[in-house]
């Protein structure tokens, strides 16, 4: 004699939703990705890297030495964090919620409130940094000149990409919760 187990709401999301497609996991793969080189940046600044900025510049607009030893890393952590949440819109954590999150842990993820996160992020990311590339010509040009220029603008220009795939990805997300 078997028994037969009845699934709980947190089983059938993940089981009735169909699996996001290749190009959905790839994309939200590359988001923690394009977030990295910006974030590297940042942190080689902290530990002393001559990133082409002088010392009082450093001193007063990055907090170099001081409190921008403790924001800078923190800003980046926060970054990729962030960026690494893509991930749940392609996994099954983003259809229930890892039993150690407190209240909702176990629970099935609400479609909306995971996909509109997403999307509003998506519009964030997306006005951020469309408005700092408009910018850009007039940004630090008397502090940091050259080739630090240049490689800070190639370290921060995949950032642009951010916005837009994971608009893709919750997209993606979305559909494939509507079929479930």
């Amino acid at each position: 004699m078997t028994t037969q187990v009845t699934p709980t709401p947190a089983h059938a999301a993940v089981l009735s939703t169909p699996p996001p497609p290749r190009w959905a996991v790839w994309a939200a793969h590359a988001v923690p990705l394009i977030a990295l080189p910006s974030t590297l940046w940042r942190l080689a600044m902290t530990v002393g890297v001559p990133v082409g900025y002088g010392e009082e510049v450093l001193r007063t607009d990055y907090g170099l030495p001081g409190s921008g030893y403790l924001i800078l890393p923190l800003i980046s952590l926060v970054q990729e964090g962030v960026a690494l949440l893509t991930l749940g819109l392609v996994r099954d954590w983003g259809l229930v919620a890892p039993r150690w999150l407190p209240v909702i842990g176990g629970k099935p993820v609400r479609t909306w409130a995971a996909a509109g996160v997403a999307l509003v992020g998506a519009l964030a990311m997306t006005a951020i940094t469309l408005s700092q590339l408009l910018v850009w010509d007039t940004v630090d040009q008397d502090n940091l000149t050259g080739v630090h220029r240049s490689i800070m603008g190639w370290l921060y220009a995949p950032l642009l990409l951010w916005g837009p795939l994971l608009a893709a990805v919750a997209v993606s997300y979305l559909r494939r919760r509507r079929q479930s």
